[in-house]
């Protein structure tokens, strides 16, 4: 009889976009079930998913609310007692908070958590003690903790989150990896999209890629963007996500020339999208490790990314990337005014950085690590 091992995360989401492979992997030696807080038309999309035992719908909010919160933890507890699990193992501060918590009151023996970046590093003041005191009361009931980075790992030693001797990296970072097949450079899929965008084909592009708010720098991003188009007219800058704090009308405020800016809003398309840029930025103040960033490089795009703790990983200095500091925003205009009309630094960058991904972060180099992991602790 296999094992069974239950992951916990607040959004299936967050399982659709990190986890599947692992299933796809997991599932041949174990039996792998799903909690989450499921809406009638993502439990669906699940249940057809022949990796997955089973799921559960708990309703796991990723904002604080205690009454909602308490409820979310009874349940769990009945559950975790209900099914025996292994191994619990959640994903997401919400999901790691509760989770961790509750499995350990059902009395499953093993119980992980990862940390894939962590809210409180751009909080100040009490606010800031709360959140870090909530990560170290996962810790303490945590049995194993994974880190989806080495630099992550360390600042999170530094900030006494973790100790050295009970946290693990597995392979060279990731939670995911990037699957080489999807992500694939394609220049006619590149001319194709550009079409549809409005953007001709001598225009030097410059795209962001994920959530749009203050702590992924999209401030900075508009002014040196708005900035170097003072010097250069062909330039386009492309924002593909959800806008979460109203930066739109933040970045229309800024540059002058808006109608230089593309904002496409989400895509469950980001390896054909990427295709179309010829630099990639993620400016990011805080990260726990930066997917994006390998997923950009896999499609042999040069990458600008700021020097923040969770990004060290992603880019090779000058090889595969370049970096700049932290909310400086002349730091990052220099940047990428390095690469305006260097196309061939460009893609030396960029085929350096498929090169480095394929070598440490493909999907299927991490997925074995989750197996060989796991193996481990259950002495399969």
């Amino acid at each position: 009889m296999k094992k069974k091992v239950c992951f916990v995360v607040s959004s299936p989401f967050t399982a659709k976009a990190f986890l599947l492979k692992h299933f796809e992997y997991l599932s041949e030696d174990f039996d792998i079930y799903l909690v989450a807080n499921f809406e009638i038309e993502r439990t669906n999309y699940f249940k057809d998913i022949k990796d997955i035992k089973d799921i559960k719908n708990i309703k796991i909010h990723r904002s604080i609310s205690f009454y909602k919160d308490i409820k979310a933890l009874i349940s769990l507890v009945a559950y975790f007692r209900k099914m025996n699990f292994d191994v619990v193992h959640t994903v997401t501060p919400k999901a790691g908070l509760l989770g961790v918590f509750a499995s350990r009151l059902a009395g499953i023996k093993k119980r992980i958590h990862i940390f894939t970046g962590q809210v409180w590093h751009t909080k100040t003041g009490l606010f800031k003690k709360m959140l870090m005191l909530l990560d170290r009361f996962i810790v303490w009931n945590a049995t194993s903790i994974l880190v989806d980075g080495e630099s992550q790992r360390q600042f999170l030693i530094k900030n006494k989150i973790v100790k050295d001797i009970s946290s693990f990296v597995l392979g060279t970072g990731s939670i995911s990896g990037v699957d080489t097949n999807r992500f694939v450079p394609n220049e006619s899929v590149k001319l194709e999209v550009r079409k549809e965008l409005g953007i001709k084909k001598n225009e030097v592009v410059y795209m962001f890629l994920g959530r749009m708010n203050i702590d992924k720098g999209i401030n900075e991003l508009a002014d040196a963007f708005n900035k170097l188009q003072k010097k250069y007219s062909n330039i386009r800058l492309l924002l593909v996500g959800g806008d979460e704090q109203n930066m739109t009308a933040m970045i229309k405020e800024k540059v002058e020339n808006i109608e230089s800016v593309v904002f496409y809003g989400v895509t469950p398309f980001p390896e054909r999208l990427l295709q179309v840029c010829d630099v990639f930025c993620l400016p990011s103040y805080r990260e726990g490790f930066g997917t994006s960033i390998i997923e950009a490089s896999l499609l042999e795009k040069p990458v600008i990314c700021s020097d923040t703790y969770g990004l060290m990983e992603t880019i090779i200095e000058n090889q595969t990337g370049l970096r700049h500091k932290v909310a400086d925003v002349n730091s990052l205009f220099l940047q990428m005014e390095k690469l305006i009309n260097n196309k061939e630094l460009r893609e030396k960058l960029g085929k350096g950085g498929r090169t480095y991904v394929l070598e440490n972060f493909s999907a299927e180099i991490i997925s074995k690590k989750w197996v060989d992991f796991y193996k481990n602790i259950l002495d399969v």
